[in-house]
């Protein structure tokens, strides 16, 4: 189904927005030197903006714009977000494929300074592992330019400041100045820090030649984070614990703030990107409805007015926009509440179920476990993994995981160790038609190194019968094969060969709640209460608003956009160019932008398969082994919703969400 929203898209937006009058941009149109400082609020969902928790944020959103219909890249993890930020492309043209990705013939180490073994899957929210891969593909870990090359290139001066990773892939050739959480960069800022009392984050020595930094002896690790609360089993947290209610992340974030806004601010640079891992490892670790994401709230709504307060004291409040946006949406991890009923925590114990204050007790899966009970050769490069509560409580009580012991150290490598799934290791050799699954969180990736189409075909075959999982996307390669979408259908094809085989979404449930908080879905098996990384329109929609002397004032824009149109929106702002963008600068928000609302033709659609998959024996998650099944549904296909917007003879896709139907 279509339908044009231009007559509705023109009028919301005419009829939300108040002009700012005299002032104009720096887009082409006048006088000030123009700054802008990007704010990313890593998870932030826009329904957890209020003035309780977040009042300079909610005064912002009234003051500048709302952009309501924004989407994040799929799939919808941090470090993809972070390279469609930093460049305004997607996946499939920055060849980037975070946050776990494999790439066996990289060498190198991690920040700490550790070899890394990239035979198995690899983590790249590590500054360190960006570099070893930007060194293994010959400095194009990103096929396409970015802002901050393109800012350095006129002169201009860039800071990229917080979480390790996502911040530092936007300047990883380092031409700015970086304060991470791993590092300090560059030697006269990090010296400049020193002198003026200042730790530095503990492991910035090994972003230097050895020697050249040394940290005094009360530097302590600035940087550092309070360790998680967890039940007696030591695996599963407790957002119920009083202990729970403070963020962990807070005080490295203070820190990291104060850093910017004491020695960085003041020298002005021209486009500065904040990206705190707040609230989003707090949603992970404890869930999107606990006390302790409602605390990272605050402390990042407080932070952001220590910013607003610095540009006012500097005297750069009149020439600086703010940018806040997040890189992804957030879902609580659960299955099916009907399969998992939620269960309340009374100490250590989660036997009793409370369907309307409860829990979570599943969501957990592990792919390449399935994948083996199912006859397949598979590896995920992690050992021995013990989830025994979010792998699946049923609703009889029984465990979908039975907790076991090492006896030998033969299973796990250690006499005594727990565990509920066994090790799947990448070996040295990997067998023929084995496949390598980066498990991601909300999507995983599958890689079939020796590309053969009977393997991949019946690797798709095998997720559309598993019920943990929803949307499938397959390498062109392959052609068509039943109930899958090609990559290329979500900007995911690369034509250097970087994307993986498969990429699988896990299956949601965007109105299931849990505190208090819609969303839920399965996940990697990480022992989270929180996960992203989906094609749920919970994860897919997040949050962006603007404010400043070239935004529009009080309007809620209601066109598609997307964290894509974020490095594009800036560049024009500052008069760069960035030619390979797949996104475009949001014009209608911008003061005197040049184009009026009503140039926009906005319309919606459905993304049909070419052909459904049948005769299917559809499987449980109550049973790893295949053996619960649902004999009423034999049939899998899925919905891909996409928003199109076109203007001045170019169009531009956002993709809102995809839904496997079983039937």
């Amino acid at each position: 189904m279509r339908r044009s929203l231009a007559l509705v898209v023109a009028l919301t937006t005419i009829l939300g927005c108040a002009s700012t009058g005299a002032q104009q941009g720096a887009a082409g149109r006048s006088s000030e030197r123009r700054r802008v400082v990007v704010f990313v609020w890593d998870g932030l969902r826009p329904d957890s903006i209020s003035t309780t928790d977040t009042p300079h944020l909610a005064a912002l959103r009234a003051a500048g714009v709302e952009f309501a219909d924004n989407h994040a890249t799929y799939p919808t993890f941090t470090m993809m977000n972070s390279a469609s930020l930093a460049t305004g492309a997607f996946p499939g043209k920055t060849g980037f494929y975070g946050n776990w990705l494999w790439e066996p013939g990289a060498t190198g180490s991690d920040f700490a300074g550790k070899p890394v073994d990239f035979r198995q899957p690899v983590f790249t929210e590590d500054y360190a592992i960006l570099q070893d891969l930007d060194r293994y593909y010959d400095g194009r870990l990103l096929l396409v330019g970015t802002l901050f090359e393109a800012a350095q290139s006129k002169k201009l001066t860039t800071a990229a400041i917080g979480k390790t990773g996502a911040a530092f892939l936007l300047d990883r050739k380092k031409g700015g100045f970086i304060i991470d959480e791993k590092l300090v960069w560059p030697l006269s800022l990090a010296k400049e820090l020193q002198a003026a009392g200042q730790p530095l984050p503990a492991t910035t020595p090994n972003a230097y030649p050895a020697g050249t930094v040394t940290l005094s002896a009360g530097n302590g690790n600035p940087t550092a984070f309070a360790s998680k609360v967890t039940l007696a089993d030591g695996a599963t947290t407790d957002p119920t614990s009083a202990a729970a209610a403070t963020s962990p992340y807070a005080s490295a974030n203070a820190y990291m703030m104060k850093m910017y806004l004491d020695h960085v601010l003041p020298k002005r640079p021209d486009v500065s990107f904040i990206w705190f891992r707040s609230p989003d490892t707090n949603e992970h670790v404890y869930g999107p409805g606990s006390a302790n994401y409602r605390d990272a709230l605050r402390a990042q709504d407080g932070l952001l007015g220590d910013l607003q307060a610095k540009l006012t004291d500097l005297g750069m409040a009149s020439t600086t926009d703010i940018v806040i946006v997040s890189d992804h949406g957030h879902s609580n991890v659960s299955g099916p509440l009907s399969l998992f009923p939620l269960r309340a925590i009374a100490g250590d114990d989660v036997s009793g179920a409370d369907a309307a204050n409860g829990w979570s007790v599943s969501g957990d899966v592990r792919l390449a476990d399935l994948l083996a009970h199912a006859g397949f050769t598979a590896y995920d490069g992690a050992g021995c993994v013990y989830s025994p509560v979010l792998s699946g409580i049923k609703a009889d009580g029984s465990r979908v995981y039975p907790t076991r012991v090492d006896g030998d150290g033969t299973a796990c490598g250690k006499a005594g160790a727990k565990y509920t799934t066994s090790s799947f290791k990448v070996p040295p050799q990997i067998a023929p038609h084995g496949i390598v699954v980066a498990a991601n969180g909300g999507s995983e990736y599958l890689y079939v190194p020796d590309h053969d189409p009977a393997t991949v075909t019946a690797a798709a075959a095998f997720l559309q019968t598993r019920e943990e999982y929803g949307a499938v996307f397959v390498a062109g390669r392959y052609g068509a094969i039943p109930g899958t979408h090609p990559l290329e259908a979500v900007r995911l094809e690369n034509v250097e060969g970087r994307s993986p085989d498969l990429i699988a979404s896990f299956a949601f449930d965007e109105s299931a709640t849990i505190a208090g908080v819609a969303g839920t879905t399965f996940e990697s098996m990480q022992n989270n209460r929180g996960m992203h990384g989906g094609f749920s329109p919970i994860d897919v929609h997040n949050t962006l608003l603007a404010a400043g002397p070239d935004f529009k004032r009080g309007m809620r824009d209601v066109l598609p956009s997307g964290n894509v149109d974020v490095a594009p929106t800036v560049a024009l702002i500052l008069g760069l160019q960035l030619p390979d963008a797949d996104g475009r600068p949001l014009q209608e928000a911008l003061v005197d932008g040049g184009l009026d609302p009503s140039a926009f033709t906005a319309s919606e659609a459905e993304i049909s398969l070419p052909a459904a998959a049948n005769g299917l024996v559809m499987k449980l998650p109550t049973s790893p082994s295949g053996a619960d099944v649902d004999a009423s549904r034999t049939s899998y296909s899925v919905r891909l919703h996409t928003k199109k917007l076109a203007v001045g003879g170019k169009s531009y896709s956002y993709f809102d969400w995809a839904k496997a139907i079983r039937q």
